[in-house]
């Protein structure tokens, strides 16, 4: 295993930052490390780096325990949102930086600036200083300077933060390929879902310090395994009593226990496009959102308020109307874990003999 973290700790004064976390990365994987603000990513990736001490736990990259080692001894390449390059230097000193301190020759360093150069589409931005370029540019210029030294490992701390929405998707896809192409395993910090399940081979899900689910994109969106994952990875209505819903009444959902349902989990329509009408109840459309690919719905379903999409090829619904419900699944909560549950009254319809 590439990179171990075992019994991990760290706090601060009564804060506990990061608590008992552990988890194994291949190497050549690029982990997305996700959640909530203050949910301990920054303070793990900083122990990671050296930069932060454990209070107790372990940290091996390619089987060596590397807790007392220097920062600039592990092999780690770093990627600070804000760039932190150096205004005076030219994107090629700023580049070779690792490497010039390192005693580096300089046709060794020429070389591998001019590798990076064409790696990352700066070749003819050398000489220029960082005022002068984009905030792309200088991102870019910044995951140069961290792969010069051919790290073991590439940290990377909310590294499109300061970027424009346009900029940031195309750097996303650009990440991907390069950290494909060097096969350099890479974690990178982010609260952005849409960023962690675009360009992560794995996430890890923490909040309050803990490691709530580590896992490809799909299977942790999928079947989440703790209440906060369920809640956290993409869009859901919460449900105080889910045994009021059409379907889940005669279900084993424990007194007291929630839902959660995704707007893909339901399907609104006028009652002749509803595949399961007697799974269906009445709901009434309040408000409908243009999401670009698709329409949004904000539905009434007695006292629940739910979201749903609708496809643009079907006939629009208005505000207001009254429309057919079908849950086809929740996530019920309880105890801290998620569990699905399907509508045991979505059965195929009778078949039609003529």
């Amino acid at each position: 295993m590439h990179i171990e973290v075992r019994n991990l700790n760290k706090s601060f004064g009564s804060h506990a930052a990061v608590q008992d976390v552990s988890f194994q990365i291949k190497r050549g994987k690029l982990i997305g490390l996700l959640g909530p603000s203050g949910g301990g990513k920054s303070t793990l990736l900083r122990m990671l780096a050296g930069l932060e001490t454990p209070d107790s736990g372990d940290i091996f990259i390619n089987g060596k325990r590397v807790n007392d080692v220097q920062p600039q001894l592990r092999g780690i390449g770093f990627v600070f949102q804000n760039y932190a390059l150096f205004k005076h230097m030219t994107v090629f000193d700023n580049i070779a930086f690792g490497l010039t301190i390192r005693k580096t020759s300089k046709a060794e360093i020429k070389a591998r600036v001019g590798e990076l150069l064409d790696l990352t589409g700066l070749r003819g931005f050398e000489h220029r200083y960082p005022h002068q370029l984009s905030g792309g540019q200088r991102q870019r210029v910044a995951f140069a300077r961290a792969l010069a030294p051919r790290p073991e490992l590439l940290l990377l701390d909310e590294p499109f933060a300061a970027i424009d929405a346009k900029v940031r998707k195309e750097l996303r896809t650009w990440l991907k390929q390069l950290i494909s192409t060097l096969g350099i395993t890479s974690i990178f910090v982010t609260h952005d879902q849409d960023e962690a399940v675009e360009v992560a081979d794995e996430m890890l899900i923490v909040s309050q310090g803990r490691l709530e689910q580590q896992g490809s994109p799909v299977h942790i969106y999928t079947d989440p395994q703790t209440a906060f994952v369920a809640g956290f990875i993409g869009h859901s209505s919460v449900v105080e009593q889910p045994t009021s819903l059409r379907g889940f009444e005669s279900t084993s959902i424990a007194a007291g226990a929630r839902a959660l349902v995704r707007p893909e989990f339901v399907e609104v329509g006028r009652e002749q496009e509803i595949q399961f009408p007697s799974a269906a109840e009445k709901g009434q459309v309040r408000h409908i959102f243009f999401r670009g690919a698709h329409l949004e719905l904000d539905i009434q379903v007695g006292h629940n308020r739910l979201s749903a999409h609708r496809s643009l090829d079907q006939e629009p619904l208005q505000p207001g109307e009254e429309v057919s419900v079908l849950i086809h699944r929740l996530y019920v909560i309880s105890d801290k874990t998620a569990t699905m549950v399907e509508n045991p009254l979505k059965v195929d319809p009778l078949p039609v003999h003529i």
